[in-house]
């Protein structure tokens, strides 16, 4: 019974060395097979293209627009605290009959020349030609100088004319007088308020070239 014992006893640490050894093999296996998976990943990725770079857009430039003679001369009128208006013919000064003419009459007011006077300041630092258009209300005038709005609004535009060639030494050349009596309206007539925005005198100062006639 003790020589069998001594059997088995022999027989049980090599069957445990055995089994120590296939546990070893086995974790050098699963260690191999890492080191192998972390190598392939890590050639993969330095294998993959890399990114082209962009190149960045260009800069925007913002380009201001360059002065033209009109804007030049409306920056000049309004800070004269005139503010005039640029339409598609030209720069565009209106004038009410209030500030130049009494009622029904074409005599400039003394009044309106100091007005008159900064117009013509920024007229004479330019080469366009000038129109000057008398404009009326619906109201029929008929006294014993004028007929009718028609007359009245030509003769308004030419006592400005005589002022600014007279009293300020601008060329008539450069003018060209006009008279749209009530035919252009700048309100209704409905009422005293739109007729008096109706009785005016423009300075167009025309975008045009100074040789080009009208």
């Amino acid at each position: 019974m003790t020589r069998g014992l001594a059997k088995r006893q022999l027989r049980n640490p090599l069957s445990s060395t055995g089994h120590a050894d296939r546990w070893m093999v086995s974790y050098v296996d699963v260690v191999t097979i890492l080191l192998i998976l972390f190598i392939s990943i890590a050639v993969q990725a330095s294998q993959k293209p890399k990114p082209v770079a962009q190149a960045a857009p260009p800069p925007v430039l913002v380009l201001k627009p360059k002065p033209t003679a009109l804007s030049e001369a409306q920056a000049a009128l309004q800070s004269r605290g005139i503010e005039p208006k640029i339409d598609a013919r030209g720069l565009v000064i209106t004038l009410p009959q209030a500030v130049l003419f009494a009622s029904g009459e074409d005599s400039i007011l003394p009044e309106a020349l100091p007005i008159i006077e900064k117009i013509a300041e920024v007229l004479a630092g330019l080469d366009n030609r000038v129109l000057l258009v008398g404009h009326s209300d619906t109201v029929p005038v008929h006294n014993k100088f004028f007929n009718n709005n028609w007359e009245l609004a030509a003769a308004r535009s030419i006592q400005l004319l005589k002022t600014l060639t007279g009293n300020f030494g601008l060329p008539e050349s450069r003018f060209t007088i006009a008279s749209d009596g009530s035919y252009s309206p700048a309100s209704p007539n409905d009422d005293e308020e739109g007729r008096a925005r109706n009785r005016r005198v423009e300075i167009v100062i025309l975008d045009a070239s100074p040789r080009q006639t009208l």
